[in-house]
């Protein structure tokens, strides 16, 4: 009987080392919901900056159209990428030390790859919707690139990140359908759907 445990944890051990090695699975859940909040806060920011103190509810895509609203908003959108990525790092870095791994490992680099080149990708296309003058098309597309770009990472690091990329895509479509509303799908995107796979992936490996 004892040998068999023993072999049962033999195996157990040798399971979760070709998980290190295979997946990246020091990606802090932490850090998804502070994402959240960042988002959030942007959203709020932005709301003040483009609609204030008419609703959001409303149709205003003309208030998105003068060039110093649409720099100022860019700026929330960048500052809230700048606090995320921080956060991102040095949370995941306290839980890959944690767990005696690495935070740079081969699968955190094909984590990185994978996801680059959606986002690059989708960064292009925004850019070039905004100077065309597509503003409407900007938050879809920012929703339904990022949802590429985590399906597409999502086979080197946890399941759940791909079922957030599943969101992300759908929510990016239905907002192509309300052109105009793109801060209200922006906070459900990028704030609310990080808050609530961030808080299950925290409860899951990090409790």
């Amino acid at each position: 009987m004892k040998k068999i445990q023993e072999y049962e944890k033999d195996l157990a051990s040798i399971r979760t080392m070709m998980e290190r090695s295979a997946k990246f699975i020091s990606l802090s859940g932490l850090s998804g919901v502070m994402a959240g909040i960042y988002a959030l806060a942007g959203a709020v920011a932005a709301y003040f900056i483009a609609y204030y103190p008419v609703s959001p509810l409303r149709y205003r895509i003309y208030s998105v159209q003068d060039p110093p609203t649409l720099l100022k908003l860019i700026a929330v959108a960048l500052a809230v990428l700048a606090a995320s990525l921080t956060t991102g790092f040095f949370l995941s870095s306290r839980k890959a030390r944690r767990d005696g791994s690495s935070l740079w490992t081969p699968a955190s680099r094909r984590l990185l790859l994978s996801v680059s080149i959606p986002l690059l990708t989708g960064g292009i296309f925004v850019l070039i919707m905004l100077g065309t003058g597509h503003y409407g098309l900007a938050a879809p597309a920012c929703l339904i690139f990022y949802g590429l770009a985590l399906i597409h990472g999502s086979a080197n690091t946890v399941d759940e990140i791909r079922y957030l990329g599943y969101s992300e895509i759908i929510l990016g479509l239905l907002a192509t359908g309300f052109p105009g509303y793109g801060l209200i799908f922006w906070a459900i995107g990028f704030g609310l759907l990080h808050i609530f796979y961030g808080s299950i992936m925290y409860r899951k490996y990090e409790k």
